[in-house]
């Protein structure tokens, strides 16, 4: 395993990779919390995750940035059982929900911090330690003003780089089509990046094992477009 020290993610401190949502814990996602987040939820740590000694195998690894309520998080660990997945979400009642349902289906191949993936990714994972990144619907920052405080800027996707395996990828979704553009913008001009599966538009299709939630599935009815995109370290 490769223990090198993370580069510094320059990074603006403003941004992180969530915002602040209401929401109240049920009793359900807190009876997860207490049964199940003393095995799955792990401690934020200043020092480099150890997959092997979390999972108890060798695998390969994927980060996921932010998973909401965590429904298309289970499914995918559920496909995809020969993968394991470390998922950062900081908001309480994602994190019961997500534990619910891997209760319900038996999950164990996911790990869970909940704190900001900015700060996981610069302190916790080595070069090179990573075979996927998935960023499912991170927030638009629809205002010209606001645009700054998105999440997927140069900076961010470098880092993610460096800890990308040769091979490993990116996967961004957005149902936001100025955010669409931004990223393939902002992910094109990495030259370590190349576009998995290009469409003449230059987005993905959908992969397979990433599921239409309830949310993308209520934005189609009304007409509104998603657009994935996935790209590959060289």
């Amino acid at each position: 395993m490769n223990h090198q020290a993370p580069a510094h993610i320059a990074h603006p401190k403003t941004i992180k990779s969530f915002v602040t949502r209401a929401g109240r814990t049920t009793s359900g996602q807190a009876k997860a919390l207490a049964g199940l987040g003393p095995r799955f939820v792990l401690p934020f740590e200043q020092k480099i995750f150890e997959p092997q000694a979390a999972f108890g195998r060798a695998a390969p690894l994927i980060l996921e940035i932010g998973f909401g309520m965590g429904d298309a998080t289970a499914h995918i660990a559920t496909v995809r059982p020969q993968d394991d997945f470390l998922c950062c979400e900081v908001h309480e009642p994602g994190v019961g929900a997500l534990l619910k349902r891997m209760g319900e289906l038996g999950v164990d191949n996911i790990r869970i911090l909940q704190h900001d993936a900015v700060e996981v990714i610069e302190h916790m994972l080595s070069a090179e330690s990573l075979d996927g990144v998935h960023i499912f619907f991170p927030d638009p920052w629809h205002k010209l003003r606001h645009n700054k405080r998105r999440l997927i800027q140069t900076p961010f996707v470098h880092a993610l780089l460096k800890r990308l395996k040769p091979g490993g990828y990116i996967h961004c979704a957005t149902d936001w089509q100025p955010y669409a553009d931004h990223i393939l913008k902002v992910i094109q001009a990495e030259p370590g990046l190349v576009n998995d599966r290009r469409r003449a538009d230059g987005f993905s299709e959908q992969p397979a094992y990433r599921p239409m939630t309830k949310f993308e599935n209520r934005g189609l009815k009304l007409g509104h477009g998603v657009w994935d995109l996935v790209f590959r370290r060289t």
